[in-house]
């Protein structure tokens, strides 16, 4: 079973949508603590194979001792990032697939533990990487970064009105306290907190002024946009006809890109034959778009995290079917 009191978002709806086979081979991208890949071991039989990835080395590890894939040949774990998607599928074996999963965004036990440094409602080393040993801390790039350059990634990444005056004040504490400067994820939160209120008329109900800003430095420190990109292509070209992509959502710029992806491969936007009205011959078709889920009632009133959470499905198409 997963993490003890650990219950993903949209859990049953993402099963189903995969729409498992008891003998298929199936990517889960984002194990976490197992929640997504125990559900989807619970439906397959001995010749059924899950291979789990994560660039989180604590979920790595996590999953290297999960009862559930302990002694199980089915199960795989391995750390990597989704644009390494297609070497993780041929290391072990495999070329094609029955179904890949992406539930995005920042998992419960990295916001929990505030070592971590992607809570600012826990005090701790403003770090926010997924992986604490590879690449630049959020707090060493804010050291060396300019004014224009924090200012791009709150505003691109955050989409915070505010971006400038939240770069202003960054910088300048940077500058007053040198190496000093925001070691602490509450410094940083409690610095744009005062820069939000002296500018929003009214708070904003239910939302940390400091919301936007740490989610654009996790954003942006982890190249998360960059790698949903690349993740998306190597799932594409590794599904097998009929096999599943789905994807889990938590924000606005992660499922524009998922929206668009799927969109552009099933042929909505593809030009169109003149006469005929459909679409234009020669166009490759090679996905079917399936369902977009969003969380009930009874999941947002049971987990805030649900609330902006977007599901969406599609299906790879045979070569057949794909070309037009």
């Amino acid at each position: 079973m997963a993490e003890p009191g650990h219950v993903p978002v949209l859990l049953d709806p993402t099963v189903e949508a995969l729409s498992i086979r008891a003998d298929g081979i199936y990517v889960d991208c984002t194990f976490g603590r197992g929640g997504h890949s125990a559900a989807i071991l619970a439906r397959l039989g001995g010749q059924g194979r899950l291979m789990a990835m994560d660039r989180d080395p604590q979920a790595v590890q996590a999953g290297r001792q999960w009862a559930p894939g302990l002694g199980d040949a089915r199960f795989s774990i391995d750390q990597s990032r989704f644009s390494a998607l297609g070497e993780v599928v041929a290391a072990h074996g495999h070329d094609r697939v029955d179904g890949v999963l992406f539930d995005l965004g920042v998992s419960s036990p990295q916001i929990d533990e505030a070592a971590r440094g992607f809570s600012f409602r826990a005090d701790g080393p403003l770090d926010m990487r997924m992986d604490p040993t590879s690449g630049q801390s959020a707090r060493q790039w804010l050291l060396t970064a300019s004014e224009e350059q924090i200012s791009q990634v709150v505003r691109d990444y955050g989409e915070e009105r505010f971006a400038f005056p939240i770069a202003k004040a960054i910088a300048a504490r940077c500058r007053h306290a040198g190496a000093d400067a925001l070691q602490t994820t509450g410094e940083l939160a409690t610095l744009v907190a005062g820069v939000v209120r002296s500018r929003r008329k009214k708070p904003e109900v239910g939302k940390d002024p400091a919301t936007r800003t740490f989610q654009a430095l996790r954003i942006f420190i982890n190249q998360e946009l960059e790698e949903l990109q690349d993740g998306l292509i190597a799932a594409l070209a590794c599904l097998r006809p009929g096999g599943r992509l789905a994807v889990i959502s938590f924000h606005s710029l992660e499922d524009r890109i998922v929206k668009q992806f799927i969109a552009r491969e099933s042929g909505r936007d593809a030009p169109r034959d003149p006469i005929r009205g459909g679409i234009a011959a020669g166009v490759r078709i090679r996905l079917r778009p399936v369902a977009r889920v969003l969380p009930d009632e009874g999941e947002r009133s049971a987990n805030p995290r649900a609330r902006s959470a977007v599901l969406r499905v599609a299906e790879r198409l045979a070569d057949s079917e794909a070309a037009r």
